[in-house]
């Protein structure tokens, strides 16, 4: 029996055991009424973990819940949702294929008589879109939007609940621009102020700091410490999550960036919009051979469709691209992966992994045809390679044979990025390779690609992290509204020049004939 008055729900001792791994052992949680709680942990650590048990996604091998006094258990979501409870998944859990309404009100149709009343889910759905200030037309497909407009229908979807008492946000602000984040954390002290009790997991610690009130970290599956934030520091949050205080630092180049070959040249890139405009408008730039390339910019300037044209994904682009000192044709993605381009995606669910597979398969597909022989693959060698790429990024996974989705997100981004380096690249395309991944684990990331950068592979990064991209970048471009405004090295690398070159192109820019 457990009934505290300031606690919504109770976890008591959870433990979850998986084949080969315990996520959780032995993790109490008091969710605190009509407050922002903060869940904090490196990948792995498991926070998702917990919080699909009190969603009802799983359900605890060990441990008890309670609610108001009572034990509760949910067999699924469907449970936990008629106690009150919506989750706003990490992974976007839209249906693509389906209009913007239709996912909305997926699971709270509105009906009438026999039929659905789409009348009623049309007009729902424009007033939820208007309270978030997206004004997305309600029958637009969702496979239609960008990342950051789906993340605003996944939370549009949880806010229709009529009964909710409790909101998950699983990294909710992950493809958020800044101006996204201020109307979310707008909504949700909304939230609080009609008692809703929010669970929040990010790993943008100063986000942490500006909206929770109290928070909680596990480590490796085990409850660490708790606080409120009022009364902690962000080192105290990092020593925690970690187990020291870790800081992004610049690596030492033994490279002569200064005499190295160009590898790569992008003239005059230009890439039409449907309805007029430009994405890209006369980009021009180049990479050198061991260098670790940035590319900054504010949401929708221009930065992954940059990569969409070195990967064959947008043909209709025009412009000159000279690799290793020739001009190339770039017909598509397979020939692209021949001539030594890899790509890792924004969006690892979507375009990095494919759910149906296991870990191995989702590793080696991209570099299949290395390991086949007619039509027969050789498993050994396949296995052998697969091996060695999940040494070499440090993967915590105890069968590589297991189903992709039982890693959690960090080491789920880098299999995306094992996938890549199977392909034996000569250059690296890099989107936003640190979302969703802990702090701990972003430093193994920047290690790796340090590391690679020294062994002569040439990379370019896309960073929204102002501090991520000044860190791990030897070369920046900037770019703005679909044009080049900044090219920074050495010195110039600081945060002001950084933003005011990533704003320098806002208002400006050519009509497309």
């Amino acid at each position: 029996m457990y009934d505290d008055p300031n606690v919504v729900l109770h976890c008591e001792k959870i433990d979850k055991i998986y084949p080969g791994t315990k996520a959780l052992d032995q993790v109490s949680f008091d969710l605190l009424r009509a407050k922002v709680n903060v869940l904090i942990g490196e990948n792995g650590a498991g926070k998702s973990t917990l919080m699909k048990m009190i969603a009802g996604i799983e359900q605890p091998s060990a441990g008890k819940m309670y609610m108001g006094g009572e034990e509760v258990s949910f067999k699924d979501t469907n449970a936990a949702r008629a106690k009150g409870i919506g989750i706003i998944h990490q992974e976007l859990s839209l249906f693509p294929n389906l209009t913007v309404y239709q996912n909305i009100f997926m699971c709270h149709e509105k009906k009438n008589g026999l039929f659905l009343n789409d009348k009623k889910h049309i007009e729902g759905a424009r007033k939820i879109l208007q309270r978030l200030e997206h004004e997305i037309p309600p029958e637009t497909l969702v496979g239609d939007l960008r990342v950051g407009q789906q993340q605003m229908v996944e939370i549009a979807r949880n806010l229709i609940q009529d009964d909710l008492k409790v909101l998950i946000m699983d990294e909710p602000t992950s493809s958020l621009s800044a101006a996204e984040v201020k109307v979310l954390f707008k909504i949700m002290r909304e939230l609080l102020e009609q008692g809703i009790s929010i669970v929040y997991i990010s790993h943008r610690l100063e986000e942490i700091m500006e909206i929770g009130d109290h928070v909680t970290i596990l480590r490796d599956g085990k409850y660490v410490a708790d606080a409120d934030v009022k009364d902690i520091e962000l080192s105290w949050i990092v020593e925690n999550m970690v187990g020291k205080n870790t800081q992004y630092h610049r690596f030492e180049r033994s490279i002569d960036l200064d005499h190295a070959e160009k590898i790569l040249e992008l003239k005059d890139i230009s890439l039409p919009k449907k309805g007029g405009g430009w994405l890209l408008d006369n980009v021009s730039m180049n990479l050198k051979k061991g260098e670790v390339l940035g590319v900054y910019g504010l949401l929708g300037a221009g930065r992954s469709e940059l990569f969409e044209c070195l990967m064959g994904l947008r043909p209709e682009h025009t412009g000159e691209v000279i690799y290793n000192g020739q001009k190339i044709q770039i017909k598509n993605v397979s020939s692209q992966i021949k001539k030594g381009f890899a790509l890792v995606p924004e969006d690892r669910q979507r375009q990095g992994l494919i759910q149906t597979l296991d870990i191995c398969k989702n590793a080696s597909i991209a570099s299949l045809r290395k390991y086949t022989s007619g039509v027969f693959c050789n498993d050994s060698k396949e296995s052998t390679a697969v091996d060695d790429s999940i040494q070499k990024l440090h993967i915590k996974v105890a069968d590589k044979h297991l189903p992709i989705l039982s890693l959690s997100g960090g080491n789920q981004q880098k299999v995306v990025i094992s996938k890549g380096l199977l392909t034996n690249p000569t250059v690296l395309l890099m989107d936003e390779p640190s979302r969703g991944i802990d702090i701990g684990a972003k430093t193994e990331v920047f290690e790796i690609i340090h590391q690679l950068s020294e062994e002569g592979l040439s990379i370019i990064v896309i960073s929204s992290e102002l501090k991520e991209i000044m860190a791990i970048a030897d070369r920046i471009y900037v770019l703005s509204n679909g044009k080049l405004t900044g090219e920074l090295v050495g010195e110039e690398i600081t945060e002001d020049n950084l933003v005011r070159a990533s704003y320098a192109g806002l208002g400006t820019g050519r009509s497309a004939s």
